[in-house]
């Protein structure tokens, strides 16, 4: 059994056309999602020892998680259908242009609501994030929540 130190990501890559068009703030969410997961995080593989690095993609319409060793050695493909996290997605995009605007307006109160909005989007997704990875790989509650933001920025509308 690997040491816990081992069971994490130490690097995190997201590749698509989609990262050259990102808006300040979802560029921010993916600069501190993937932060936070090379800094803490919990990912383990059955029967294979990390620390790993994730290279997250989608590609023809689904989430594809590229695992690989330290020296950049292929460990695991897994692929996820977009489907179960599409209406999720698109309520978090949504969020992100209520966001926008109540910045621009000044609105105190919309945009406390609407960051409480958010965490709730993100538990939602952190726990389909887990259903959906737990015959792959094991993940904690706080790095499902931070996989979920990046599946958010790689799907973002052009």
């Amino acid at each position: 059994m690997a040491s816990e130190g081992q069971n994490r990501l130490e690097r995190v890559v997201l590749t698509g056309e989609a990262l050259s068009r990102l808006s300040p703030l979802l560029e921010a969410d993916r600069a501190q999602a993937v932060h936070d997961l090379e800094a803490d995080s919990h990912f383990s593989l059955p029967g294979r020892e990390g620390p790993f690095h994730l290279h997250l993609s989608i590609q023809e319409g689904r989430l594809v998680f590229d695992i690989r060793r330290q020296d950049d050695t292929p460990e695991a493909v897994h692929v996820l259908a977009l489907g179960p996290f599409r209406g999720l997605i698109k309520d978090y995009h949504l969020l992100v242009e209520s966001y926008h605007l109540a910045i621009a307006e000044g609105r105190e109160a919309r945009i406390q609501a609407i960051d409480m909005g958010r965490r709730g989007l993100h538990n939602e997704g952190a726990s389909l994030m887990r259903e959906r990875l737990a015959s792959k790989a094991e993940i904690d509650f706080e790095t499902a929540r931070r996989l979920f933001t990046l599946v958010c920025v790689l799907h973002q509308r052009s």
